[in-house]
């Protein structure tokens, strides 16, 4: 009898387990409404199973009860508004649960990624249906300047997260709650920071942490990077880091860089100064920033690929030289 309770008992817990797995599944996925942008129109005095249903009929959902369901389950049942929405395309159940809850138009989100350029947080911007374009043709100093911002070089200003808006919602807006997001977290970080490091300022983290974000496969390798180049900073020694080159290079870069173009002279060339380049290189993410403010206490001075995302770190030109041959060379 023991043994059947304990079995219910486990039976019961794994279902509940993946039952709550399946709704947090449908609460979250995009719905992909067709076309781009729909607009619907909730009747007044609706309750949730017509408002449901209503959903059915305008082809925002396939059937009715988990939508039902997920209103029940989060106590918005009584909170749902009539009214008419204008629905993006990706919207979750759960986003537009929260729409009629609020009667509000449905959110619209954008999602900036780690170790992308700002560049690309515009093209971005530019190409999201729920973002009312205002910065085409601005220069990054006069988008700087709009969002209160002292610096004229926008790279690695902005932090990379999902960022949820109100639709038509300005572009330049955007970019403030991020760069403010960004400054924000920087600042604390920097107040915690590990003693006698070799950066100036917070500025001078944040480039670091750029490196650190392009140079990392594996996420529990950043630590041991940041030491690396912290170490080659307090010696002196050049940094000798490719993508700090390639961002160099601009448009020149085709996918490929060449032993000839670590020789090109560029601001962002560390291969030709010394030192930290003047920018960032792209968007670092919080763990890129923790790991340049809280290195790894190694002797390592080199670094290289294996293939597979991780790295072989060495302490001296002669291990890191038998780390080459046998990682890149395959000798």
């Amino acid at each position: 009898m023991i043994k059947k309770i304990k079995r219910w008992l486990l039976l019961s817990i794994i279902s509940a387990i993946l039952f709550s797995a399946w709704l947090v599944h449908y609460a979250i996925s995009p719905l992909k409404l067709q076309p781009s942008s729909q607009e619907i129109l909730i009747q007044p005095k609706s309750g949730l199973k017509s408002i449901a249903n209503q959903l059915v009929a305008q082809g925002v959902l396939k059937e009715p009860w988990r939508f039902m369901f997920l209103a029940r389950l989060l106590n918005k049942e009584q909170y749902l508004q009539a009214g008419t929405y204008t629905l993006n395309k990706n919207i979750s159940p759960y986003q537009l649960l929260l729409s009629l809850n609020h009667g509000k138009t449905t959110q619209g989100s954008i999602t900036f990624i780690e170790g992308r350029t700002f560049e690309q947080m515009r093209q971005k911007l530019a190409v999201n249906d729920a973002v009312r374009q205002s910065i085409k043709g601005l220069s990054e100093a006069d988008i700087l300047k709009l969002i209160g911002s002292p610096y004229t070089v926008a790279e690695g200003l902005f932090f990379p997260d999902t960022f949820y808006f109100d639709r038509n919602s300005p572009d330049i807006e955007l970019l403030r709650i991020s760069y403010n997001a960004m400054q924000t977290k920087l600042e604390k970080a920097w107040q915690g920071r590990d003693q006698n490091l070799p950066y100036k300022d917070s500025y001078q983290a944040l480039i670091m942490a750029s490196i650190i974000e392009k140079e990392t496969g594996k996420a529990d390798e950043r630590p041991m990077i940041a030491g690396v180049f912290v170490n080659r900073l307090r010696l002196g020694m050049r940094l000798q880091t490719d993508p700090t080159v390639i961002y160099g290079m601009g448009i020149r870069f085709d996918g490929n860089i060449r032993k000839k173009d670590l020789s090109i002279d560029t601001p962002y060339n560390t291969y030709t100064r010394s030192g930290l380049p003047p920018t960032p290189i792209a968007m670092p993410g919080m763990a890129a920033i923790e790991a340049a403010l809280h290195p790894a206490d190694t002797k390592a001075l080199y670094f290289v690929g294996k293939g597979d995302g991780s790295h072989a770190f060495s302490n001296n030109l002669d291990e890191h030289n038998r780390a080459v041959v046998k990682y890149q060379l395959k000798k």
